[in-house]
């Protein structure tokens, strides 16, 4: 408490005095009073977590509006899919910037899951969403972006791995490599294997589709995977990649926004950019 106080250049009795006004305002001990010093409560530790949230979202609003100052005519907060990120965007959102007309506008790139992606957009916390099309879009106004396809990544001289062309269905029989459950693609590959009447067994889950293709490289199972994303694997002959025969595996993403009346300059840039280079 002596330390915060110092760091605040308050007195130890006004920092002591703010904790126990706001462990009365929330009705719970936050910390444990030792003689050595304080330390943080479970609920204390909650709190915690929470505050650093509202110091970082304080700190991202004063360089945002700072920037602003120097010259920045715009500020575009996009949130995308684990797929799209790691396939074309960030490549096509630098380009974007790199123009000179575009030089003045900056754009803030998170990661979401699909439905938090709509979510996100429906509650004006993001100007632009992108994502899987066949998502419930919940009445947003969508642009189309890019396409790619879904292929079975398998080890160099797995059982599979001299077939041009599989089915979903078969890969059914090997142990997979997936995303979290919550992930667009894992919720479909679920979906897709119990109306099969198969079980999709998981041999390990990652978080992202670059730390599936090491663990299949590494021999530990088979994934479906985005072809663009596993082209430095199989470049390597880390991986061999098989196409799918499955209709689904082609796939559309999508630029989502409320509506076209709302979007500032910015953002009807960024969406101008990116239309045209869906193929």
């Amino acid at each position: 408490l002596k330390r915060a106080a110092q760091q605040e250049h308050i007195e130890p009795s006004a920092v002591s005095k703010r904790l126990a006004s706001l462990e009365a305002s929330c009705g719970v001990q936050l910390l444990v009073r030792q003689r050595s010093g304080a330390k943080p409560t479970p609920e204390g530790q909650a709190m915690l977590e929470h505050a650093r949230a509202v110091m970082f979202t304080l700190s991202k609003a004063e360089a945002d509006l700072a920037a602003f100052k120097k010259g920045v005519q715009g500020h575009v907060r996009l949130v995308a899919s684990a797929s799209a990120i790691a396939e074309s965007l960030l490549d096509d959102v630098s380009a974007f910037m790199l123009q000179p007309e575009h030089e003045q506008i900056q754009v803030d790139i998170e990661e979401k899951i699909s439905r938090d992606i709509v979510q996100t957009i429906r509650d004006g916390q993001a100007q632009l969403g992108i994502c899987w099309e066949n998502i419930d879009l919940n009445g947003l106004a969508s642009r189309p972006y890019r396409t790619d396809e879904l292929v079975l990544a398998v080890p160099i001289g797995h059982a599979l791995a001299k077939k041009k062309s599989i089915s979903f269905e078969e890969s059914l029989a090997f142990s997979h490599v997936g995303l979290p459950p919550s992930t667009a693609v894992s919720t479909m590959l679920a979906r897709v294997a119990a109306q099969a009447g198969k079980r999709l067994a998981f041999r390990s889950v990652v978080s992202n589709f670059d730390s599936a293709f090491r663990v299949v490289a590494a021999g530990l199972g088979v994934s479906i995977v985005p072809r663009e994303v596993g082209q430095i694997y199989v470049a390597n002959q880390l991986v061999k990649t098989i196409a799918l025969k499955d209709s689904w595996a082609h796939r559309r993403f999508v630029i989502c926004f409320r509506s076209h009346e709302e979007l500032t300059p910015a953002s009807k840039s960024l969406i101008d950019f990116l239309t045209p280079q869906s193929h």
